[in-house]
């Protein structure tokens, strides 16, 4: 089966690398040659100093990646999986592009974390064939994938879905759409709270993430979990979550937003609630 994944940032990135190592051939999509090659250049780079494959291997692997600027060469393959910023109308935008480009059969995914696969899959001829597949970040270490049905998904397009991600070795939770889906839906107001446990100086970064780590086993404190995730995606998160249900508790936190627009994204950025 040949994979055609559109985006060039870490979730785009992860996902691709996935699948390259199962053995699949993939298309990876994006606007700018440069980002492409880095993208193929950070993958090699995983591949060869995180997984310690050899050279030849490596080699072998990546002659299945194929780097393209041009939206038509979907055409050659038979799944989709949209890992594009986190925006409702880019999203519409190519899902009704790719809805005509693309055979009947194939399968449009997208990589959404909160945002209604419902209303993506409107703007195509094929709602019963868009459906969520929501990875995690690092997509290499997180076993879990969110499959998430849209009002129209069908049952069949769902086991397509479902074997695809159990040959990546993964594990798949069944969602009802609803905004923010499960993980989310749960995570993210927790970390927020972190967040305004944090401006309220009830305790320091450290130690709110000690609380979390050691109090709830969690293997990550929410403050470098935020980080880990971006501190922006976080927030876009939040702020489709809120729009979605007008409930105050997943309102972001002014400290999310003052970081988000320092550019303390976190990781990404070297800069968060942490320095990297």
């Amino acid at each position: 089966m040949k994979i055609f994944i559109l985006g060039t940032g870490v979730m785009a990135k992860g996902i691709a690398q996935e699948f390259l190592l199962k053995g699949y051939e993939v298309y990876l999509y994006g606007r700018s040659k440069d980002k492409l090659e880095s993208v193929k250049k950070k993958i090699q780079e995983i591949f060869l100093t995180k997984l310690l494959l050899e050279e030849k291997d490596i080699k072998n692997i990546t002659q299945k990646l194929h780097l393209t600027e041009k939206l038509d060469d979907v055409k050659y393959t038979s799944f989709v999986i949209e890992a594009l910023v986190e925006d409702l109308n880019i999203k519409k935008e190519y899902f009704s592009k790719l809805d005509i480009l693309c055979k009947k059969e194939v399968i449009l995914s997208t990589n959404t974390s909160s945002l209604s696969i419902t209303e993506i899959a409107a703007v195509t001829n094929r709602p019963e064939k868009v459906v969520g597949v929501h990875f995690f970040n690092p997509v290499n270490k997180m076993k879990l994938v969110e499959i998430i049905k849209g009002i129209s998904t069908s049952e069949e397009s769902l086991q397509i879905i479902k074997k695809l991600v159990e040959s990546l070795d993964k594990e798949y939770v069944i969602v009802n759409e609803i905004p923010g889906f499960v993980v989310n839906r749960l995570l993210i107001p927790m970390i927020n709270e972190a967040i305004s446990l944090l401006e309220q100086n009830v305790a320091s970064i450290e130690d709110i993430d000690k609380a979390m780590v050691l109090g709830a086993n969690h293997p990550l404190g929410p403050l470098a979990l935020s980080d880990l995730i971006g501190n922006d995606v976080v927030l876009k998160i939040m702020d489709s979550i809120y729009s979605e249900t007008k409930d105050t508790k997943y309102r972001a936190t002014y400290l999310l937003k003052k970081y988000v627009n320092s550019g303390y994204l976190g990781r990404k950025t070297k800069k968060g609630f942490y320095n990297y």
